[in-house]
């Protein structure tokens, strides 16, 4: 810069410091190519106006003339009149050749009138360009139509520093597009005009292309050497012979591989098929001249359905400019693939989108434009392996790559390279572009892959490792449904291989939606097929979604028998029975109703809240994962996934409109997001503790959001403002759960004090208060589960009901009676969240069990939960199975296992209870210490005793059945001769009896929490021996078959083998990381296996003490494996070769290899015991949802 210029800027520096506004200036600055998009943005990020103006003012002292001029230019345009006067003494003299006007001469086109930068891709063109280091050679700047390739070329060359170093002779642009020879012709006749405008060299133009390109040789060598030509969409390789002439060029086109035909260096940039989202709403905010934040939700839609096409944007943009209430009108014609109706309302080259598309599929070559056609029936966003495309076109691998490339080259297709293999996809207006050019050929085209599938593939040689294996699972189902080959489809689709394979590689989500997405297709008994089999998915998603993957057959063994999902599993499991696999029938399964529809697993640790949206579409889901997931709720296919906090994300809500979603979390803050792109809209941060709830009201009107919080209050929320509008006091603990009433009148919040209050919504003032514990004390639990806390309510939509969670279980109420309709269980673990669907006919519930159930209301209503609990008799007796169980209505029932009868007995407060060895008598103890016999012919109680003076915990008959012996919490047991009333106490126990065994020769065998093992006189009363076993509680103890030793295992995570005849233990057994909770003797009693609180069973060889087998879950990346749970019983086969164990599920073992034969997912967890038929064919057990389990392994 002159020094006449420079000390006239810093002379009045202060002033224009003071009074400037960059943003306006710096916008001339960059068109006039003096300043850059990075200074610009180095400018906007200082703090103040004062300050930006500080550093752009610092900026154009560093710089040349050419700055200094533009600079005043700029202040004259933007009004500063008073300061460019002030700048005017210091106006250097200098060319009139400024950027301006070298881009104006060299026919570069303006910036267009709404325009957004693209930093990275221009920095990108400038740096290729600077690469040419002056000598002659080649930029291509390629993409696909409309990608914006022209603007981004146009604005490389709008900067000082790079004409100026690199391009002194100036910029030629010539707009080259799609010619013939004669077209290229007048084009070179056009150029050679421009650049000899003083006609010194010829006043003849060149006669043919030879001519022309020796013409523009000597005039770009002679006249203006070192400029820059840039030829602007070029289609054709032997068009750019005709400018090989040793200069410096710049071109923009479609076909990467058109530089192939020309030498010298070559440098490509690529440019990505679409803006990013933020960039083309500032296109359309730009056009319609809105804030972003202003933009209607369609404006988003567009952007996405377009996949931000530059094209798309600004036709869309310039259309809405004119026609700014036709947001949703243009958004359906982009849906509907009517290109034709967004037309040109630009400069763009084409009249319409379809034709800027079409063109270049015209200028594929003949040979290969019917494989383009093919790729008509390939999904939007699906990369296609090279695999797929070799069966489809029957060609090697190579052949199909050449092809495939040169659509690449064309910018028709895209690639992507995946390690060693390529993946190739289309751009979303291309696959909308050839879908509706060949919609009469689709069902063909469809029908043409299934063939070509069928010729290379069988579906049960399908394997993961093959390249295509991953395509196939996704899409094969897609392709028959559209090549209308239903009978293939069914075949398909009700294969349990099918589904097997598909769901360990995909999981159920998918599986579940093509059901939903092709029963229409389906005639009406392929329809209820198709229905059994979504049913059985959405009920097992949870568990299929796991590893270690279950055995689908034993799954579709626990189906109804009239489900075609059950017969494939029976025919399936009959065949692999003969080759030794294991597989249990649920014989007792028709007296189970199952009242969930769908059971989804989308969070990697518990569900704290899931809610519907409005119109019952999706399902929104939050968790200590810290993530928002928004899903289907009809398949729970994921639609959306958010890192939404810094903490526990607690709570989350739809508005009314389904627009937002709210979240709330333990780190204090309340967020409003956009429920379709997961934009934050909003967030708060008044609560003083972790936010616990929120809700918004019903009227789409005035849309208000309620938050509660571990701080006692409840707060008011107006969307469009910062601070809370009402702060509501009242309760005395943590706010847990509020719900506004359906007409909005009232808020409903529930509280760690134990309460329920209703709120007046306009004055924000208390209007009732409930106590809802009372509503807990009806109901038949023990005493030690009565304080309970409430976690959430719910309100059904007319207002009649209101549904309330605690622990497991749910209940729900009529409000206006107070009365309870009907209680359910089904969650493994607590349940943080109830809610009913906006129609009323479903209610979900999330819970700590990391799964979403959603009900049915009108099933649930009709089968409200009679539960057994889990401590029941049974006995085996020739080919019958008899049940003794005590329901949650306090009746005593027994059940037989084969026929499913039931006979109640009568209704008593039972804790504990036993049948007689030949089924004559019923005892049965309660929490009152009280013992009661009843005889089973005329069900009537004939012997009572009130000996125990505490709850009986443990009762059985001896073998003659003459005698009941029973323990209790008091520390003794009770050895009753009921028939002669004769009794006695075996007293030595320091704490409660845990459980005791029979022995022959009238001995008892019991052990303690004492950490004490005894052996009694059952005659005398006496113990005749005393084992110290262990320092902590003996949990169990089982005796050798031999009657020889015996096993006792502890809470001090060790197991022992004893002798009966030495009071030192023959072995101890270490290794267990958690308490040992059961034991049990093989059949030969040469085996001990032993089971701990980490699911984990070791087998030990007796006589040495040396462990043989560690049988251990297999551990899972994703978290605990499904519903486990604590060894709490074990039993060996009779032939000592197989090992059942209890715990959050049977499973059984092969004691010889130590690995798992067979799996059996109840619907609960939990489980207490299992009691097992002498021959090992018989398992029976209740869950913790109290269900009853009698199991038969199939033969």
């Amino acid at each position: 810069m002159d020094a006449k210029a420079r000390n006239c800027l810093l002379q009045h520096r202060e002033a224009l410091e003071k009074d400037i506004k960059t943003s306006y200036i710096m916008d001339h600055m960059i068109s006039d190519g003096v300043l850059t998009l990075s200074e610009e943005e180095k400018v906007k990020n200082e703090p103040t106006q004062q300050h930006r103006a500080a550093m752009l003012i610092k900026m154009i002292l560093t710089k040349d003339n050419y700055s200094y001029i533009s600079f005043y230019n700029a202040l004259l345009h933007e009004g500063y009149k008073d300061l460019a006067v002030l700048l005017h003494g210091g106006l250097p003299v200098i060319s009139s050749s400024n950027v301006r006007t070298v881009l104006c001469e060299g026919g570069v086109p303006q910036r267009p009138v709404v325009f957004v930068t693209r930093k990275k891709l221009v920095n990108a063109i400038q740096q290729k360009l600077f690469n040419l280091n002056g000598e002659p050679g080649w930029v291509s700047v390629y993409g696909m139509a409309g990608c914006g390739k022209t603007v981004l070329a146009a604005e490389a060359v709008r900067d000082h520093v790079l004409l100026e170093s690199c391009f002194p002779g100036g910029v030629h642009w010539v707009s080259v597009g799609k010619q013939d020879k004669s077209g290229l012709l007048m084009k070179l006749q056009n150029l050679c005009t421009r650049l000899d405008q003083d006609e010194s060299f010829s006043r003849r133009l060149p006669l043919n292309i030879e001519e022309a390109k020796d013409r523009l040789r000597i005039l770009m060598l002679r006249k203006h050497p070192r400029s820059l030509m840039i030829l602007d969409d070029v289609w054709d390789p032997w068009v750019l012979k005709a400018f090989d002439n040793q200069c410096q060029i710049l071109l923009t086109t479609r076909d990467k591989s058109v530089t192939d035909s020309v030498m010298g260096p070559k440098y490509v940039v690529s440019v990505e098929s679409g803006l990013g989202k933020e960039k083309g709403l500032e296109i359309l905010s730009l056009f319609v001249n809105m804030k972003k934040a202003d933009l209607p939700e369609e404006a988003h839609s567009i952007i996405k359905e377009c996949k931000g096409s530059p094209l798309v944007v600004s036709l869309i943009g310039a259309l809405l400019r004119d026609f700014p209430k036709r947001w949703e009108y243009y958004l359906r014609q982009l849906q509907n693939k009517q290109f034709k109706r967004i037309r040109k309302s630009s400069s763009y080259d084409y009249e319409a989108l379809d034709e800027a598309m079409s063109i270049s599929v015209d200028m594929l070559r003949e040979d290969i434009k019917s494989y383009y056609t093919d790729l008509s029936i390939f999904q939007k966003d699906v990369k296609v392996p090279t695999k797929v495309l070799c069966v489809l076109w029957d060609m090697e691998t190579e052949e199909v790559e050449d092809i495939l490339q040169e659509f690449v080259n064309k910018s028709l297709l895209f690639c992507d390279r995946n390690g060693k293999s390529f993946c190739y996809y289309l751009h979303d207006l291309q696959v909308d572009f050839l879908t509706e050019q060949n919609r009469s050929q689709l069902q063909d085209l469809h029908k043409k892959i299934i063939t070509q599938f069928q010729r290379h593939h069988q579906l049960h040689t399908l394997s993961p490792d093959q390249e295509d294996c991953m395509y196939w699972y996704n899409f094969l189902a897609y392709h028959m449904a559209n090549a209308n080959m239903h009978k293939e489809l069914c075949a398909l689709m009700f294969s349990l291989d099918w589904i097997k394979a598909k769901t360990e590689l995909v999981g159920p989500a998918h599986l579940i939606h093509e059901f939903v997405e092709y029963r229409d297709i389906l005639d009406e008994k392929d329809y209820a097929v198709c229905e059994n089999f979504q049913e059985f998915l959405s009920l097992n998603g949870h568990l299929l979604g796991r590893q270690p993957f279950p055995s689908i057959v034993q799954l579709g063994l626990c189906e109804p028998e009239t489900s075609e999902v059950y017969q494939q599993a029976k025919l399936q499991a009959k065949q692999e029975v003969d080759n030794g696999v294991l597989y249990l029938e649920w014989i007792n399964k028709k007296n189970i109703k199952n009242l969930s529809r769908l059971v989804v697993r989308p969070h990697t640790d518990a569900v704290y809240h899931a809610c519907f949206s409005e119109d019952g579409h999706r399902i929104a889901s939050c968790g200590p994962d810290k993530t928002l997931q928004v899903f289907k709720a009809e398949t729970g296919e994921k639609l959306l996934e958010i890192k939404a906090h810094e903490d526990e994300v607690l709570c989350c809500a739809f508005s009314t409109d389904d627009k937002f979603i709210a979240t709330c979390s333990a780190d204090k803050k309340v967020k409003i997001w956009n429920s379709v792109t997961g934009q934050l809209v909003q967030s708060y941060d008044e609560h003083s503790e972790q936010v616990n709830c929120c809700h918004f009201t019903h009227s789409r009107h005035h849309l208000l959001l309620a938050t509660g919080s571990s701080d006692c209050f409840l707060k008011l929320w107006e969307l469009d403002q910062k601070q809370c509008r009402n702060t509501m006091f009242g309760h005395t603990n943590s706010v847990n759960h509020c719900r506004f009433s359906p007409d909005d009148k009232f808020l409903a919040s529930c509280s760690d004090d134990g309460t329920l209050k209703l709120w007046d919504v306009k004055s924000a003032n208390e209007r009732k208060s409930i106590n809802v514990k009372k509503f807990f004390l009806s109901s038949e639990e023990p005493p030690e589960d009565m304080e309970v806390i409430v976690k959430c309510c719910s309100w059904s939509s007319d207002g009649s009901k209101i549904m309330v969670a605690a622990k497991n279980k749910i209940f729900l109420w009529n409000v206006d009676s107070g009365l309870k309709v009907a209680d359910c269980r089904g969650h493994l673990s607590w349940v943080h969240c109830v809610m009913f669907s906006p129609d009323g006919s479903s209610f979900l519930t999330s819970s700590d069990d990391q799964t979403i159930r959603l009900w049915e209301t009108e099933k649930v209503c009709e089968n409200s939960a009679i539960m057994l609990k889990q401590e029941i008799d049974v006995v085996f007796q020739e080919n019958e199975v008899m049940v003794l169980a005590v329901d949650n209505i306090r009746r005593l029932q027994l059940i037989n296992g084969k026929t499913g009868q039931i006979d109640y007995l009568t209704e008593a407060q039972v804790s504990c209870c036993c049948l007689s060895p030949n089924l004559q008598y019923v005892a049965f103890g309660g929490h009152d210490g009280a013992i009661k016999i009843l005889e089973l012919l005329n069900n009537r109680i004939f012997q009572s005793r009130n000996g125990h003076k505490n709850t009986v915990r443990h009762i059985q008959f001896t073998a003659d059945g003459k005698t009941l012996i029973s323990s209790s919490d008091d520390s003794t047991i009770q050895v009753w001769n009921w028939q002669s009333e004769e009794y006695f106490f075996l007293q030595a126990h320091q704490e409660t009896v845990k459980d005791f065994r029979l022995l022959k020769n009238s001995k008892l065998l019991s052990w303690s929490f004492d950490g004490t093992v005894k052996v009694w006189n059952v005659t005398t009363g006496r113990v005749e021996k005393d084992f110290v076993c262990h320092q902590d509680a003996v949990l169990s103890c089982d005796v050798s078959p031999d009657a020889t030793k015996f096993s006792s295992t502890s809470a001090d995570n060790t197991a022992k083998i004893w002798s009966f005849e030495l009071l030192s233990p023959l072995h101890e057994l270490k290794g267990h990381k958690g308490c040992v909770r059961c034991s049990a003797f093989s059949v030969d009693s040469t085996l001990l296996a032993t089971g701990d609180d980490n699911r984990e069973i070791r087998i030990w060889d007796v006589s040495s003490g040396a462990l043989l087998h560690l049988c251990a879950p297999i551990s899972v990346e994703e978290g605990p494996a499904t519903h486990g749970g604590w060894v709490t019983d074990l039993c060996f086969s009779p032939d000592s070769k197989m090992l059942v164990s209890a715990e959050g599920y049977l499973k059984w073992w092969n004691v010889i290899t130590g690995e798992s034969s067979q799996t059996f997912y109840t619907n609960g967890t939990n489980l207490m015991k299992i009691h097992v038929s002498p021959d090992f064919k018989t398992f029976v057990t209740v869950d913790n949802l109290g269900i009853l389990y009698i199991l038969q392994t199939l033969e």
